[in-house]
């Protein structure tokens, strides 16, 4: 599914930052298969009875973003940067619920690109990561942003680039750190 172009989102962002809350309402409709997009991406290796669904997902995502009055949303890459930060600490959240309910044995070593899916049985492996990026975060913010923006957001590197005004090679070469900075953390714990 092709996503829309920026110079469709951009506008409506900066509109809707400026206080236009007609330009929200044709925001929705222009982002939301990217947001379900994301959602899915979130959510795809999960069994079809998984309780936590696509569309959930993106609605409790869609209320923080408009929580506040008027961000100041500076491109759609800003935009689904935001989105996807905050559709991890959604499935952090959740995952942290069931975790608590399961306080038993290790953390399983699992590859990073795996380790974001969410279901129950990898709820401890999500809150592992979760706590291995804020560790990262204390240190190196950019990694963390690469990581959510390629894994979380579903980015691919030419997108990340850009997103971030950096070079492909840069964000193959911080993808590559990063990855193996949080395996070696979540190998500790």
């Amino acid at each position: 599914m092709q996503t829309p172009p920026a110079n469709e989102i951009t506008p409506l962002l900066l509109r809707w930052s400026q206080g236009d809350e007609v330009a929200l309402s044709h925001l929705l409709p222009v982002v939301y298969q990217e947001l379900h997009r994301l959602a899915q991406h979130y959510l795809r290796r999960e069994r079809a009875d998984h309780t936590l669904q696509p569309t959930a997902l993106i609605h409790e995502a869609y209320l923080r973003l408009i929580k506040h009055d008027f961000p100041e949303w500076q491109s759609r890459s800003h935009f689904f940067g935001v989105a996807a930060r905050l559709m991890r600490q959604i499935l952090v959240e959740h995952a942290r619920t069931h975790a608590a309910d399961k306080r038993g044995g290790g953390v399983a070593e699992l590859p990073l690109d795996e380790a974001w899916l969410y279901s129950s049985e990898k709820a401890e492996e999500l809150v592992a990561l979760d706590d291995a990026l804020i560790a990262l975060a204390k240190f190196d913010e950019r990694k963390v942003r690469i990581i959510e923006l390629r894994y979380f957001g579903g980015m691919s590197l030419e997108e990340t680039a850009a997103a971030l005004n950096l070079s492909i090679a840069t964000i193959g070469h911080e993808t590559r750190l990063a990855r193996a900075w949080l395996h070696r953390e979540m190998s500790r714990n």
